[in-house]
């Protein structure tokens, strides 16, 4: 692609997200999230490859869609309240059908569907974008509205994310697949806690962020798509190779990693609200995340493919990709654990 069109596609990509951030009025957060999702499709397109129209053109009717909806939405509210602005969402039928087409956004269980299919048929680097950058506007736009929503619908939301997540991704065969049920798990558990610490949802959303970067940058360097190429890794790079195990059990919520801090606080959370029986379903359904986050790792570092070389090293290439980005999300993904007291100050 070249560079210009690129520059002005991410530009506009980091234009729709501020623009969704500053706004009260929900005509100019609309606004936002089109910019946004027109500023992706292009990126999401530039291989022409089928797959890659497909998942577009899939991409494009879902987030249509879901604009079309909130569009609806907010002039119901708007006609009922005479006025446009957010924090005044006093109808019931308007903020529920918000939160809804906000959570077919984001790829909310039972809105999920699209999003595996999508990011199977993107390149790694866009998936990343998909699962990460784009996920912050709509969320704003969740954070803010929150307050105004059936409390029962919410943690149904959160509840069920979870255990779709978890659920889907234990036959897959397909990496993107995987962190595309990952990342539905992982929005659950943002929900779950919105209406009581909307600080540790935003706890929850980094530290996602973080990991998701982490493991997409490391199948970006080992081009990596599949689980039976990931047996493969270790005899070519066995120092990515066990980051990238570390990186998953994170993502999967294992002390004393990273990953364990929002989900240990979620769980005191939902424990301190008097919610034992929502905080044990959470728990028992991220093990059903950490079941194929271990799979993964069993695959990557202990096996040994059946087609590896006779030699003791393989030919090893030169990479010409920026090792930065992948060592800083690495690093965060791994070891922010010990600023979790740190963390308790700001979220009480």
């Amino acid at each position: 692609m070249n560079p210009y069109v690129l520059a002005i596609l991410l530009s506009s990509l980091g234009l729709g997200t501020t623009l969704t951030f500053a706004s009260s009025h929900w005509l100019l957060a609309w606004m936002g999230l089109e910019i946004n999702t027109l500023a992706i499709i292009p990126l999401m397109a530039q291989h022409h490859h089928p797959r890659a129209v497909e998942a577009t053109t899939k991409y494009f009717l879902t987030q249509a869609t879901a604009a079309a909806m909130i569009m609806f939405a907010s002039t119901t509210n708007a006609w009922i309240t005479g006025e446009w602005d957010m924090n005044n969402m006093s109808n019931p039928i308007a903020s529920t059908m918000i939160i809804t087409a906000l959570a077919l956004k984001i790829g909310l269980a039972p809105m999920h569907f699209w999003m595996p299919e999508v990011l199977q048929g993107l390149d790694l680097l866009t998936g990343l974008i998909l699962s990460t950058w784009q996920k912050l506007a709509p969320f704003a736009l969740i954070i803010q509205t929150a307050q105004a929503v059936d409390p029962v619908l919410l943690t149904a939301l959160g509840i069920m994310s979870t255990l779709v997540g978890g659920w889907g991704g234990l036959n897959q065969t397909q990496l993107r697949k995987i962190l595309a049920y990952s990342s539905i798990a992982h929005m659950g558990w943002m929900i779950i806690i919105l209406q009581y610490t909307p600080q540790l949802t935003l706890l929850a959303l980094g530290t996602y962020i973080f990991m998701t970067s982490a493991a997409f940058l490391t199948l970006k360097t080992s081009s990596t798509t599949k689980i039976n190429t990931l047996t493969m890794i270790w005899s070519k790079n066995p120092t990515l190779t066990t980051t990238t195990a570390l990186v998953l059990l994170s993502l999967g919520g294992l002390p004393p990693l990273t990953g364990f801090m929002p989900k240990w606080l979620i769980l005191q959370e939902l424990a301190k609200q008097n919610l034992p029986i929502t905080a044990t379903i959470m728990a028992l359904a991220a093990l059903l995340s950490l079941y194929f986050y271990l799979r993964l790792c069993y695959a990557m570092t202990l096996t040994i493919s059946p087609n590896t070389t006779n030699s003791i090293t393989p030919w090893r290439t030169q990479t010409t990709q920026s090792s930065l980005p992948l060592t800083l999300s690495t690093t965060i993904a791994l070891g922010l654990l010990p600023m979790t007291p740190a963390i308790l100050m700001l979220t009480t």
